[in-house]
């Protein structure tokens, strides 16, 4: 039986939230001190096998959907494409930059 599209899609997500839940859990745990909480943020941001990390990683699929909202959408006016441009731009530049800037309060010896 050949899966559609959004059937491989949404299944995808279904495995990223179990992942996800897993982190939250860990990030939940009674013992993560400052040095291991650091850590897991830094993992969030540049994982380095492969290399990327999560919220990058987020950023380019967003980035790949505006690409193509760019060729698909009505009229090339941007409605569709701009905001997710925008959105890629957010997650790096904001979440990125926060977690990056929470990580080194947390334990600034960490970073390299």
């Amino acid at each position: 039986m050949t899966r559609t599209r959004i059937e491989r899609v949404r299944a995808a997500v279904g495995i990223a939230s179990l992942a996800l839940q897993q982190i939250e859990d860990d990030l939940s745990a009674d013992d993560v001190d400052q040095e291991e909480l650091a850590a897991i943020l830094r993992e969030l941001i540049e994982d380095t096998d492969p290399p990327g990390g999560f919220i990058p990683f987020l950023a380019q699929l967003v980035t790949a959907a505006a690409r193509r909202a760019e060729r698909i959408e009505p009229d090339r006016d941007g409605d569709a494409s701009c905001p997710l441009h925008e959105a890629a731009a957010l997650i790096t530049d904001n979440a990125g930059q926060r977690l990056i800037w929470a990580a080194r309060a947390l334990h600034p010896q960490g970073d390299s």
